[in-house]
């Protein structure tokens, strides 16, 4: 059966949208957890929130479930434009029968291969390009195959939250050294330095306004 999935299932149930729908929204949903790791800023962002939990040195605060919520509700705001455009472009035409469902997924791709294009860095673009056996340089955005951009994406991704990451470990690893070497000249060397360094860390943290400085720049990585 080499139809779209709207045509095996008018073939199985007849002609009945309702049931398109059904199926289509219930394969949406198993899906969602995957389109959103993979094709939204999801991955930077909450790898950055945890270099952030790690180097204030506090392993369960803020919880999992805070970091995930964060990360979610962020990945929504950088993610706006483009889900509006898939919206109107791809779900409202579709919604209203104007175009089929092989249409509404190629429209839908559209916006979303165009921001991935925007954050994927040319090295690791070249070499997925290669890996696909393209070894050549594409001549559009278009020959570019989405089995190709979508690794390169999210390695990109992890590449850049590892770099913001970096920056953010810098001044709390000076912490660590004063506080360090503050005790071995005071001959506290039985004292874990983690213990005195963490409160003088969340109060430079909360001073400087850290969590909108780090959203802040999460989120300005993306422009």
């Amino acid at each position: 059966m080499s139809g779209s999935l709207s045509d095996i299932v008018k073939t199985l149930f007849g002609e009945s949208t309702q049931t398109v729908d059904i199926i289509i929204l219930l394969t949406v949903l198993t899906l969602l957890p995957t389109i959103v790791i993979m094709l939204t800023g999801f991955t930077r962002i909450v790898i950055v929130l945890g270099f952030i939990r790690n180097a204030l040195g506090m392993q369960q605060t803020p919880p999992n479930q805070v970091v995930i919520g964060l990360s979610l509700f962020l990945t929504f705001f950088v993610m706006g434009p483009v889900f509006t455009e898939v919206y109107e472009d791809a779900y409202a035409p579709y919604s209203q029968g104007e175009i089929t469902q092989t249409e509404f997924f190629g429209r839908a791709m559209v916006p979303l291969r165009e921001f991935m294009l925007n954050q994927t860095q040319k090295s690791d673009m070249s070499f997925f390009m290669k890996l696909a056996g393209q070894d050549g340089a594409a001549e559009s955005p278009d020959d570019i195959p989405t089995r190709a951009l979508i690794p390169a994406f999210m390695t990109s991704e992890i590449k850049t939250a590892f770099r913001i990451g970096f920056f953010i470990y810098i001044p709390f690893i000076v912490i660590d050294m004063v506080v360090a070497s503050t005790l071995m000249a005071m001959g506290m060397m039985m004292l874990p330095p983690a213990m005195i360094s963490l409160p003088f860390k969340v109060m430079l943290f909360v001073m400087v306004d850290g969590w909108q400085l780090v959203i802040g720049t999460v989120v300005g990585s993306f422009g």
